[in-house]
């Protein structure tokens, strides 16, 4: 399972809204077309999102903190794809998350890496037990391009759709 995300223009969202089965053309190409290819996705966490967001959250699925939106937050729309449906984060919340993130830096979250609590929370995709070397080898970067995404996203007045696959 790996989380991916793509920033929304106005046009976009406004296509998203008016039909939901847009999401799917959006983040996925056009899966009628045999020799189509899916669009990259301009975020990839990989396999952090789970771990990243417990680092945010806190909780293994609690989304209380504007942060914690960042991987789980935002509303079901689409049709379901195997890990649940896309979340639609607008544009008034991608602000909100990109200005709580900002408020975040690595060292904070450093802090918060504990590899038997993640273990202990059965936190995908587990493994934790190599301790420092996954957070600065897995998550410090994943979590650099979670902000980074957001704050574009945010600066481009953009909303945000996220799925698992």
């Amino acid at each position: 399972m790996e989380l991916i995300g793509r920033r929304l223009s106005v046009e976009e969202l406004r296509a998203v809204l008016d039909d939901p089965a847009t999401v799917s053309l959006l983040l996925f190409g056009d899966l009628d077309d045999e020799d189509a290819e899916m669009p990259d996705p301009e975020l990839d966490l990989h396999k952090s999102w789970h771990a990243l967001h417990y680092l945010l959250a806190g909780t293994a699925a609690e989304v209380d903190d504007p942060a914690a939106a960042a991987v789980l937050g935002g509303v079901d729309i689409g049709e379901e794809g195997g890990y649940g449906p896309p979340r639609l984060l607008d544009v008034e919340t991608v602000r909100v998350v990109a200005a709580a993130l900002d408020m975040l830096d690595v060292d904070t979250l450093r802090a918060r890496f504990d590899p038997d609590a993640l273990a202990s929370a059965d936190v995908y995709p587990g493994g934790w037990a190599r301790g420092v070397n996954d957070f600065d080898k897995f998550l410090a970067p994943a979590f650099a391009d979670l902000c980074r995404f957001y704050r574009s996203a945010a600066a481009e007045n953009q909303a945000v759709l996220l799925a698992i696959v």
